[in-house]
């Protein structure tokens, strides 16, 4: 299956039915709130769009494969968002949850986004984090020195350390 084909097909099925189909069904029959909270719910959907995009086609691109576990990419992406933080992918899927809480004004969702982003710590934590150690090894070990799991932005330990020491 040609690998644009790969990638559509896990979008749909996963990051869709978390990011989509799940918050608009929890919503359902839920009116939209006022004019300025469609405008700030249209940037939070679009920037989740976005990240997420972004990922997939780096994920595809340079690193030969999907998000899906069981088609990970071939080669460890550490260059477009992922220089910034080591899980923009799942920070998209998060931005697209909040920004349809904003639309509708839905506390629920809230709760809904702090769940899965519970899951998805978890899941990087206890399965993701590991697996990337054993294929890459150094290499990954080296990245995830110098860049944050999540926070992107905020300066690592031992960035902050050599920089204070450094003349």
């Amino acid at each position: 299956m040609p690998l644009l084909l790969k990638n559509l097909l896990f979008t749909v099925v996963v990051p869709g039915t978390v990011a989509v189909y799940v918050p608009l069904l929890l919503t359902r029959g839920q009116r939209v709130g006022p004019v300025s909270a469609s405008i700030a719910a249209t940037v939070l959907l679009a920037t989740g769009a976005m990240i997420y995009a972004w990922c997939v086609w780096d994920f595809a691109r340079f690193g030969r494969g999907t998000p899906a576990p069981l088609d990970a990419p071939k080669r460890l992406v550490a260059r477009g968002l992922y220089r910034h933080t080591r899980n923009p992918m799942y920070l998209g899927v998060l931005c697209t949850i909040l920004g349809w809480a904003v639309l509708f004004r839905a506390g629920r969702l809230l709760l809904y986004a702090l769940g899965i982003g519970l899951c998805f710590h978890l899941f990087v934590v206890l399965y993701e984090e590991p697996h990337l150690r054993k294929v890459f090894e150094a290499s990954y070990e080296e990245y995830r020195s110098r860049v944050n799991r999540w926070l992107p932005g905020i300066p690592r330990r031992a960035d902050r350390q050599r920089s204070e020491t450094t003349p």
